[in-house]
């Protein structure tokens, strides 16, 4: 059985909202800002000078609890380095089919290399797609910066050699 008036009040909350603006956006025309803690496709940084963050620890791999990350680390040397330290990872794969969207990866990740980032726009056609190499997670090199390898002054883990000008 009905309480009294509550008829009315249905029918005055439906009269209400059709004065109301609405929430609907032309998507994709249009995008909604996303919140600071939103946690969307994964990104690689690096640091101001170009190099990567990444030291190819497999921390962020060992915390991930969908085993969607893979990382292979190999050596630096002063003629091609890739990150600041003895390693760096080669191969850096995340399968955004299994990844849970969980942040565990980048709490794991001592340089904070790897933070989720506000993108949540990710398509597939086909399950190859949706594995990201590093390739694809590095964010690009600054203006600025030199992209990696770089080659550095022996003993120096973040310096890159300054270009000898010519005598002539």
């Amino acid at each position: 059985m009905l309480r009294p008036g509550a008829l009315m009040r249905g029918m005055w909350t439906t009269f209400k909202s059709m004065f109301e603006k609405p929430v609907t956006v032309m998507y994709p025309q249009v995008k909604r800002p996303v919140s600071k803690r939103f946690k969307g496709r994964h990104e690689l940084k690096r640091y101001d000078n170009g190099l990567e963050k990444c030291i190819g620890c497999a921390l962020c791999a060992a915390a991930c609890p969908a085993d969607a990350i893979f990382v292979e680390a190999s050596e630096n040397t002063d003629e091609q380095r890739y990150s600041p330290g003895e390693r760096y990872a080669s191969t850096y794969e995340i399968n955004f089919l299994r990844c849970i969207y969980c942040g565990f990866c980048e709490d794991a990740c001592p340089t904070e290399a790897i933070v989720l980032g506000d993108n949540y726009e990710l398509s597939y056609t086909n399950r190859s797609e949706a594995i990201y190499t590093r390739e694809m997670l590095l964010v690009p090199v600054h203006p600025s910066a030199a992209p990696t390898p770089q080659k550095v002054a022996p003993g120096t883990f973040d310096r890159p050699i300054p270009e000898m000008e010519d005598p002539d």
